[in-house]
Parts: structure tokens; C-alpha cells; sequence
């Protein structure tokens, strides 16, 4: 297996993170899911525990807040959801210092897929909706889209999902069997 890195980004509830388990698991049968999010309270564990039970028992499951890079998935099929949670980690880890969290994300973007995987990366298109009169969030926008095209300018190709519909932005879309004329 050679490395691949796919971005899949797009607006919330646009069918990022469903588009990018399906192809993961035409890619692989047992895939992983790698979540980087926090858990912040009791509902959200539950969420968390929910979105586990409908992945069902295909997936390798595994949690990391920052650090993705100590999870060696050499020839694996991953998918990474999201980076939109991952920025935010670090983002409020460091005071909201955006010059500092996306050269912590970069490295840690750097040294995760210096290995031969299928990476499949699910972000959000944070800056389309207008900018906001809060400041702490113009500046994490800012750290979304400085991560986003970090990637993006990686990535071999990247997909912009619209109301459940995948459109290319860079190379051609992936190769699957998935049916989007439901």
C-alpha cells in the first residue's frame, strides 16, 4: 500500500463524515476510526458511545486528542474526524495562539502520515457563513482554514461534499460503488 491522503471537507451536516466511512470501508474491511475529540460531558460520552454502536464492529475504534502521530496505522485505511475538533485541542491548549497551534498541527500532520496509509481526513468549512463579531472565533477560523489548506495542498485529492454530494476539488474522485442517487 502506498500513502493516500484524502480530504473530504464541506459545510456542517453535508455528509462529510458518512461519505468518508463508506469509502473507507470499500478500501478496507476492517478500517479505523480515529476520533479527536474531547469529551466534555455525560451527553456527549453517550454520543460518542452511540456513534461507536452504528459504526458496528468493522471498525478499529481508537481516541486521540492531539497526538495521531502515536498511533503508527502503517497500511491501514484510516479516517481521521474530525479536524475541525483536533484544531479546536489545540487552539484552547494554547491560549487560542493560532501562529502556535497550526505549527504544532502541521508537525503532527507531518509526522502521522509520513507512513504508508490510506489517510482520510473529514474537516469543515468553518469560514463560508460570513465572519463573526467574536474574536476568538475570526481567530479560529483563521486556524481552520490555515489547517484546511495545509492539508489540502497535501492531500493526492480532496472532496467537497453539498447536500450529501461529492463534487472533486482536486483530482479525480475517489473510486467507489457508493450510490448518492438513494
Amino acid at each position: 500500500m502506498e500513502r493516500e491522503i484524502i480530504l473530504v471537507t464541506g459545510g456542517q451536516r453535508s455528509g462529510k463524515s458518512d461519505y468518508a466511512q463508506r469509502l473507507a470501508l470499500q478500501r478496507a474491511e476492517n478500517p479505523v476510526y480515529l476520533a479527536t475529540s474531547r469529551v466534555w460531558d455525560d451527553e456527549y460520552r453517550l454520543r460518542i458511545e452511540r456513534h461507536k454502536a452504528q459504526r458496528g464492529s468493522r471498525w478499529t475504534n481508537l481516541e486521540e486528542e492531539k497526538e495521531i502521530s502515536r498511533h503508527d496505522l502503517t497500511g491501514r485505511v484510516v479516517v481521521v474526524d474530525c479536524v475541525t475538533l483536533w484544531a479546536t485541542n489545540f487552539f484552547f491548549d494554547n491560549a487560542s495562539d493560532v501562529e502556535l497551534s497550526l505549527q504544532q498541527l502541521q508537525a503532527e500532520f507531518d509526522r502521522f502520515t509520513s507512513h504508508d496509509a490510506t489517510y482520510i481526513f473529514v474537516t469543515n468549512e468553518i469560514g463560508m457563513g460570513g465572519t463573526s463579531e467574536h474574536l476568538t472565533q475570526r481567530r479560529f477560523a483563521d486556524l481552520q482554514g490555515g489547517i484546511n489548506q495545509y492539508i489540502a495542498a497535501k492531500a493526492d485529492r480532496v472532496v467537497f461534499m453539498v447536500s450529501g454530494c461529492p463534487l472533486a476539488v482536486k483530482g479525480v474522485l475517489p473510486q467507489t460503488d457508493i450510490n448518492f442517487n438513494k
